[in-house]
């Protein structure tokens, strides 16, 4: 996955010199496609990036960043990806963001959820990090966790299952 300072640092580059005017690279599962606008185009970049597991929605950015052009993202199909059985009455519990999953407040502390817990609504299941702020997941339904499909510390995508819950 590319990292944003390493984005920037390219997007300079990029905007530095008039000998280039588009740029690909492809890196850990990744494509990156940054463009130089023409003439017509507003001030900025084009940027597409393109996992090959999930899709992704970027946040929306200020509109005083100096690089402002939207991230363009499709969905690539992954020859290896296997897809989860829902068996029609699972709910999946999906990552909003882009980020660190963390199954627990604090290394000491236990787990928000196992499988086999019966979770409410407002019940917390997870924390997601983002940018150095700890996001709470709630679980939006109630029921009865029937598989967690995240490990702790791993970095999840935008929309990846994180649970599974069987409703009541």
């Amino acid at each position: 996955m590319f990292k944003l300072s390493e984005i920037k640092e390219l997007i300079k580059l990029l905007d530095q010199t008039s000998s280039v005017h588009e740029l690909e690279i492809e890196s850990e599962g990744m494509k990156l496609a940054i463009r130089k606008p023409d003439r017509s185009e507003a001030d900025g970049m084009a940027i597409q990036a393109t996992p090959y597991a999930y899709p992704f929605t970027p946040a929306p950015q200020p509109q005083s960043q100096q690089y402002a052009a939207p991230a363009v993202v499709t969905e690539i199909p992954a020859a290896s990806q296997q897809p989860v059985s829902t068996e029609g009455t699972l709910h999946k519990i999906v990552s909003p963001m882009v980020g660190t999953f963390y199954s627990a407040a604090s290394p000491e502390t236990p787990s928000f959820v196992n499988v086999g817990d019966r979770v409410s609504e407002k019940s917390t299941v997870c924390i997601i990090e983002a940018m150095k702020l700890m996001n709470e997941l709630e679980a939006e339904v109630r029921g009865e966790i029937v598989s967690v499909l995240a490990e702790n510390g791993q970095l999840v995508e935008y929309g990846q299952p994180l649970f599974l819950v069987k409703p009541e």
